[in-house]
């Protein structure tokens, strides 16, 4: 599956609520980290007994006997790793030595903690977490015995920062996004199929609808509310385009019933004319035109006669169209063969439409076949039923085509092209097919299938 060219809407919710859910998770990792941060976990506070034995090494006294600090390589670290560091330096006499800022909780403790040796205060004081800690110790010094009350404000380290991210990450962060990952993936393939289930219907209905059959609409019920106004849209589409085919369908009948009255009244008085070379062109003509008229009524009574099915006999049928056609096959200079390879052939369907169809089959050999040679009407034990002549044929790219509506196999051919169009509209309804093949003789060979039934 490819994602950039299938707009999958289930892939499109996964890698969206995906993507949410790491946003989330990342701002879950931030908080994590201010808290630490907050908490002190990030800080690098350094060791507390570092401070007392830095000022221990560091302190003495001036010629005037006042506590001051020497230069030292452990207190300038300290002092540069540490910027918030503070200590207070206090000896037996009472003298202080300060630096940094001492929390006002520590400034004023004075003497009353001389006695205590080594203690650390403000550890947990009540429930106020942002009291500040600080380490008393008592030790020598070359200035003396003294006590020493240090604190210190540690820095934010990369290294800390980069360790705590990476462990919340791994530990909380990547298998939760995972596990969501897979929950997701599951559940939105089930949301969506479920929500969806409605449309699938719909597009099955779609698949059924035939252009034979009118006043099919797809179902809305079914279909969420968001694809709703498009199924609907559809719906009056195909209701627009069914009033389009009945206002066409009724065109076509009154056209057809209108040309049968004019027809009819100037076949009888070509009829009353002397006869004439041209008085037989003309009746024949009228004869084609006529035909044509039958022929658009046949069209639109055949979607009319699907209720009206019956038991047929193929052999029947094909036996009943030879016998009339016979006389105008020989008229026109032919020979008509019937053959069949079973006694019978029964199927279900309109009667009448089957012999018109076969009737056109047999009107087009004799008008296509050269007027040489021998129609054959074949019936076949698998219920097709086979119009073959010895004419010129068709072409192969033209086997298709000429089943189209008002489609000539030669322009100035006088035929109205509707006959083999009526003849696959005729196999359409009863589930037939009609095709044409080359005769390997020569000709052309037309096949007409029905679906045969079971012997009763």
């Amino acid at each position: 599956m490819t994602f950039g060219s299938v707009r999958s809407l289930k892939w499109r919710l996964v890698w969206r609520l995906v993507l949410l859910q790491g946003a989330m998770l990342a701002l879950l990792l931030v908080l994590a980290l201010g808290t630490l941060w907050a908490a002190g976990y990030l800080i690098d506070e350094p060791d507390e007994d570092a401070v007392a034995d830095a000022v221990q090494v560091a302190l003495t006294r001036d010629a005037e006997g006042r506590l001051i600090l020497r230069r030292t390589e452990d207190l300038a670290r300290l002092r540069q790793d540490s910027p918030n560091l503070w200590f207070v330096v206090r000896d037996r006499q009472g003298q202080v030595l300060s630096e940094g800022q001492v929390p006002p909780e520590f400034a004023r403790i004075g003497d009353a903690l001389d006695h205590i040796s080594q203690a650390r205060l403000g550890w947990q004081i009540g429930d106020d977490p942002e009291l500040p800690t600080a380490r008393i110790k008592r030790v020598d010094t070359a200035a003396g015995n003294v006590q020493i009350i240090s604190g210190s404000g540690g820095k934010l380290l990369l290294r800390k920062l980069v360790l705590g991210a990476s462990i919340l990450f791994l530990s909380a962060i990547l298998p939760n996004l995972v596990l969501m990952t897979l929950a997701t993936v599951i559940a939105t393939s089930m949301v969506v199929r479920r929500a969806l289930a409605g449309l699938g219907e719909a597009a099955a209905e779609a698949e059924r609808i035939d252009s034979n059959q009118r006043g099919t609409r797809l179902p809305v019920d079914t279909v969420p509310t968001e694809v709703a106004p498009l199924v609907r849209a559809v719906n009056d589409a195909l209701g627009r385009l069914d009033e389009g085919h009945e206002r066409h369908k009724r065109f076509l009948v009154d056209a057809a019933h209108e040309l049968r009255t004019p027809i009819a009244i100037l076949q009888t008085r070509l009829e009353a004319l002397p006869t004439t070379a041209d008085k037989t062109r003309l009746l024949e003509d009228m004869a084609r035109l006529a035909n044509l008229a039958e022929q658009l009524l046949d069209l639109q009574r055949l979607n009319q006669r699907v209720d009206h099915f019956a038991p047929i006999d193929l052999v029947a049928i094909g036996r009943r169209v030879a016998v009339d056609l016979a006389p105008l096959a020989i008229a026109a200079g032919y020979e008509l063969s019937f053959e069949t390879e079973t006694q019978k052939a029964p199927a279900i369907g309109d009667q009448a439409a089957l012999e018109r169809a076969l009737t056109n089959l047999i009107q087009n050999a004799i008008q296509h076949g050269g007027r040489r040679g021998t129609i054959t009407i074949a019936v076949t034990r698998d219920g097709s039923i086979e119009v073959s002549d010895e004419g010129d044929g068709i072409p192969p790219d033209q086997h298709e085509r000429i089943f189209e509506p008002f489609h000539r196999l030669k322009p100035l051919d006088r035929g109205a092209g509707l006959g083999l169009n009526l003849v696959r509209e005729i196999a359409d309804i009863h589930g037939g097919t009609v095709a044409v093949f080359g005769r390997p003789g020569g000709g052309a060979c037309f096949r007409l299938t029905v679906p045969l039934v079971a012997h009763t």
